[in-house]
């Protein structure tokens, strides 16, 4: 096992190759992002355990036998892990994404909703539990996607998905962290509650004039709204870093996806924007790699029924 403390990942797709050449290259880089410091029973915390001829630990102490893929991304899979691996490189490797008919495309497999049912696995990890708020200056805006008609509020926004966004960034100065939420609802209470749950309290928070955002200054924020109508140009400008997220965002959608993500998987897609966009700086697409993995393995995903919601359709590349 080729990872150490100072190289937790490889840097280059050559490196990869040469890290996980076999099964047990992934087996053992598995253990030892979940037990960086040995093995820990889950069920009693001991340490003493040995390998069983079928790959298990077996503790010493409560005799229970773990898997290393128990609990993670990769429980239950009857593909080898370095099919799991390769899937994990190339979603991470292109700073598109890559999407079920892709997958499909590249690696062979036999049924879409396989293929489409890999992916959702891994964005459903992708969000850390405690992500640290966002600082410094913050603009916060709303949006609608999806849907067949044209337009943004009211009437033409009938069957779209309707998407709150913060995104930090200095005036003049590159963006830096996004937060994505689906709502279905558009009130003050909504927003408060986005505010809250993803920005740090006394941050300045930079908005449009719609009054669902009034209540920000009373809760704690340091609320500055730029009414646009009247505002011109520089209102406008005052959100420039909001309004290019949201336009990346969705010509993500429609170029990988083709504008094919049903309003129930919408969040899980957001999801990944948001961990590759924070990570957009990263010097080596490995580490985005590595952090995915470290999600995969201590990250029990939901039942394979909740990521269907909704039953993905082949068409559009979704």
């Amino acid at each position: 096992m080729k990872a150490t403390i100072d190289t937790p990942y490889p840097r280059t797709f050559e490196e990869f190759l040469d890290w996980f050449s076999v099964e047990e290259d992934c087996t053992s880089y598995l253990e030892w992002i979940r037990w960086p410091d040995g093995f820990v029973c889950p069920e009693c915390g001991g340490t003493k355990a040995w390998h069983t001829d079928r790959g298990l630990w077996h503790c010493q102490g409560c005799r229970r036998q773990s898997s290393v893929t128990a609990g993670t991304v990769f429980e239950g899979s009857r593909k080898p892990l370095r099919l799991w691996f390769h899937v994990m490189w190339l979603m991470m490797a292109q700073k598109t994404g890559l999407s079920a008919k892709n997958l499909c495309d590249t690696y062979g497999f036999g049924s879409y909703q396989t293929a489409w049912g890999w992916l959702q696995k891994l964005r459903s990890v992708m969000i850390r539990a405690g992500r640290e708020r966002l600082t410094g200056r913050v603009e916060v805006d709303e949006t609608y996607i999806g849907g067949q008609k044209e337009g943004t509020r009211g009437r033409g926004a009938e069957g779209k998905t309707l998407v709150l966004v913060a995104v930090e960034g200095e005036a003049k100065r590159k963006l830096g962290r996004v937060r994505f939420r689906c709502v279905t609802t558009f009130d003050r209470d909504t927003v408060e509650s986005f505010v809250q749950d993803y920005v740090e309290i006394g941050t300045m928070v930079i908005t449009d004039g719609l009054q669902v955002y009034d209540n920000l200054n009373a809760a704690g924020f340091d609320h500055h709204p730029h009414v646009i109508t009247t505002g011109g140009e520089t209102a406008r400008r005052e959100l420039d870093h909001v309004h290019l997220v949201i336009s990346l965002l969705k010509r993500w959608l429609g170029g990988t996806h083709q504008g094919a993500v049903t309003p129930s998987h919408l969040q899980a897609y957001l999801d990944e924007f948001s961990f590759r966009f924070n990570r957009r700086l990263s010097q080596h697409r490995g580490k985005l790699f590595f952090r995915l993995m470290q999600q995969a393995v201590i990250t029990r995903p939901p039942p394979v029924k909740a990521l269907y919601v909704s039953k993905p359709q082949p068409i559009g590349a979704t």
